[in-house]
């Protein structure tokens, strides 16, 4: 049944990176702070790192908790559920932070994303990277089997159609603090 493991190692890594879709758990350091769970899909968006580390794109959403629960304190969940094959649950538990898209580091954190993240680079926010403490699979017999039609293109498509000034004002006005009023993407100054 359950299972804690040591690393990331080849076979748990061939079965994270085939999912389609992951789920991040986050939450503020306020007692009555609201938990958040957001799932995320888009190929090609997630890499392991090594071991004991992963990485994802952040990609522009309608908010940014994540992102203000990182900043705060670092704390999350990823879980992976297998919805074909074998029934598999997947929770990677660590401490996480953002590196923005206008970061100096931002380059070298971007290129293991390759092809994928070029394509994705428009509404990349970011790129989130975690230090894993935690690495536990879970019988996932619950989970219904179900099939994956394709890959939805609207997010690709809408950040298309606003550009880089459009997507800037975008994210000052809806992704600048979390429902918590923790804060979110900086906001860029103007000269």
């Amino acid at each position: 049944m359950a299972k804690v493991y040591e690393a990331i190692d080849g076979k748990l890594r061939a079965f994270i990176e085939s999912q389609p879709v992951f789920f991040v758990a986050t939450a503020p350091l306020a007692g009555d702070g609201m938990v958040n769970l957001s799932p995320k899909g888009t190929v090609g968006t997630f890499r392991v790192v090594d071991e004991r580390t992963f990485a994802y794109l952040d990609l522009t959403g309608s908010g940014v908790e994540t992102i203000a629960h990182l900043q705060e304190n670092g704390r999350i969940c990823v879980m992976f559920c297998a919805f074909d094959g074998a029934p598999k649950i997947v929770r990677l538990h660590g401490t996480g932070r953002i590196t923005f898209a206008d970061d100096p580091g931002f380059a070298a954190e971007f290129e293991p994303f390759g092809a994928a993240g070029q394509d994705r680079r428009p509404q990349t926010r970011g790129v989130i990277t975690v230090d894993v403490a935690r690495i536990s699979d879970a019988c996932g017999y619950a989970v219904p089997r179900m099939q994956l039609v394709e890959e939805r293109d609207i997010l690709d498509a809408w950040s298309q159609t606003r550009g880089p000034e459009r997507l800037a004002t975008y994210h000052a006005t809806r992704n600048a603090s979390s429902l918590d009023g923790l804060p979110g993407l900086p906001v860029p100054t103007r000269a």
